[in-house]
């Protein structure tokens, strides 16, 4: 039996040559990435012209298409998890998790109610769990949700501390967090209703991290000024330098004046499995609520986001809703329903994929590959302050580390150095050789490096920093400097 268009679906022989062929891409491209250029780029219009046309009326040989969309999509698109894709939070993935997705996609497993699955709400509670005893809050009464991603475990957890805190009404409501905060926290608030002066971005000390004092001043003007104090976002790994914010100092004051203390660490949490970030961390275990991101350094494959909370019976009396059509499958208590947790009804099978990821690897080399990335970008901060050319702005942190070029000896303005900078980078990514921008700390343009892939060779930092220079070189040279 060959293809049955009209019941979309192909023959056995069919399927399995088509199964194979997705495979031998998958593996040819885990195999081969580091041989090939990490960075992509094209027009609209060229886009246009590969991908345009009017929805198709007729089929097409499925083999063909698949051909055309591993050659024009797939090889065509960034490489995040290529070694010298250094730049925002770099996608390292694995094999495993990646497998699982397609497990997961292929049976169709529907994972927002008991019910349908009970083994994938099950593993949902399982690693829960698991996430919950690493990072010290309780298991018992704690619990948590796989979301998309980070942005929409914070919009859950904030949504979930306005709940509780405020009740109903939040017209005077305020929260808090630091200028360093990720974005998300900020498109979170707006989108459930906060307005710009509900929010208050304490800025931060010389470190980069949350003051306290600052934020111990603004909750007593607001108190005295009529306001509604009802929250505190700390960041256990801010995007831009990966600092981590003094969480224990944040939880007391929280514990004082009666605050919900979320902890963002959406980038920096899976640091606690290793020693050299576990001190970083101390204090996580006080957050009522925490984000992680999967997807980022616990090395699974896009979407993969994570809200854990400290009761999750609060996460169950925010969301829970009661149609008549869902009445027949309730089930009991101990039965959970993800979707009675979260935002979302239909749910994909993201528990799947960090479950068998870690039962095939272990947590051991979970931890050590997150300890290698911490040493790699410590090696790289001694290289760098050894050289005469380079200048550390702020210090490997939970293996992010930010410089610029700056050379002894020279006489640049500031705003000579930060064009210096921006075009050097501009540089690195018109050669695709690696991804390597720029961000903005202490008013200055600055390089940023995130060393999260375990993939990642010191041989990989050292050619590209070479290639920073050889580039600086050629510009310095095109304005008369040696």
């Amino acid at each position: 039996m060959l293809m049955d268009r009209d019941k979309l679906q192909l023959s056995k022989e069919e399927m399995k040559a088509y199964g194979y062929s997705i495979v031998d891409a998958v593996v040819e491209h885990f195999e081969t990435q580091d041989k090939k250029l990490p960075l992509a780029s094209a027009t609209r219009e060229e886009m246009d012209s590969l991908f345009l046309e009017e929805a198709p009326e007729q089929s097409s040989d499925p083999q063909e298409v698949l051909d055309f969309v591993i050659e024009k999509v797939m090889k065509k698109s960034a490489i995040v998890s290529h070694p010298k894709f250094y730049s925002f939070v770099p996608g390292p993935s694995n094999y495993i998790s990646a497998m699982s997705d397609t497990l997961a996609t292929g049976f169709n497993v529907f994972s927002g109610g008991w019910a349908q699955s009970p083994p994938a709400a099950e593993l949902e509670i399982v690693t829960i769990s698991w996430l919950l005893k690493i990072f010290g809050l309780p298991v018992k009464k704690g619990g948590g949700i796989f979301t998309s991603g980070g942005s929409m475990a914070n919009l859950t957890a904030i949504v979930t501390a306005r709940r509780v805190m405020c009740g109903e009404n939040f017209a005077n409501a305020v929260i808090y967090l630091s200028d360093q905060a990720h974005s998300s926290n900020i498109k979170a608030l707006r989108i459930i209703g906060f307005t710009r002066e509900q929010i208050r971005l304490i800025p931060t000390d010389s470190e980069f991290k949350f003051s306290t004092i600052k934020l111990k001043s603004a909750i007593s003007r607001d108190r005295l000024e009529g306001y509604n104090p009802f929250c505190v976002i700390a960041t256990a790994g801010t995007t831009n330098t990966g600092t981590v914010d003094p969480l224990e100092a944040i939880s007391k004051i929280c514990k004082e004046e009666k605050l919900w203390f979320h902890i963002d660490g959406a980038y920096g949490g899976a640091a606690i499995l290793a020693k050299n970030g576990k001190q970083l961390l101390k204090g996580v275990s006080k957050a009522d609520s925490l984000t992680v991101d999967p997807h980022k350094w616990f090395f699974q494959p896009y979407e993969m986001g994570c809200l854990l909370i400290r009761n999750h019976k609060y996460l169950k009396s925010t969301f829970v809703e009661k149609p008549e059509y869902l009445r027949d499958i309730e089930g009991n208590e101990s039965e959970i329903n993800f979707y009675d947790h979260g935002v979302q009804l239909t749910r994909r099978f993201r528990a799947l994929k960090f479950y068998m990821s870690l039962k095939t690897f272990g947590l051991k080399a979970f931890r050590n590959a997150i300890t290698y990335n911490i040493v790699i970008a410590e090696k790289t901060e001694k290289l760098l302050r050894k050289s005469k050319k380079w200048e550390v702005v702020s210090p490997a942190t939970l293996a992010i580390i930010n410089f610029r070029y700056n050379p002894i000896g020279e006489n640049f303005s500031e705003k000579e150095l930060d064009n210096l900078n921006q075009k050097i980078s501009g540089k690195v990514t018109a050669s695709g050789e690696a991804q390597l921008v720029t961000t903005i700390l202490n008013k200055q343009v600055v390089l940023r490096m995130c060393l999260i892939n375990p993939r990642t060779k010191f041989e990989d930092v050292k050619a590209t920093l070479s290639l920073c220079e050889g580039f600086a070189n050629e510009l310095l040279a095109s304005k008369g400097k040696s």
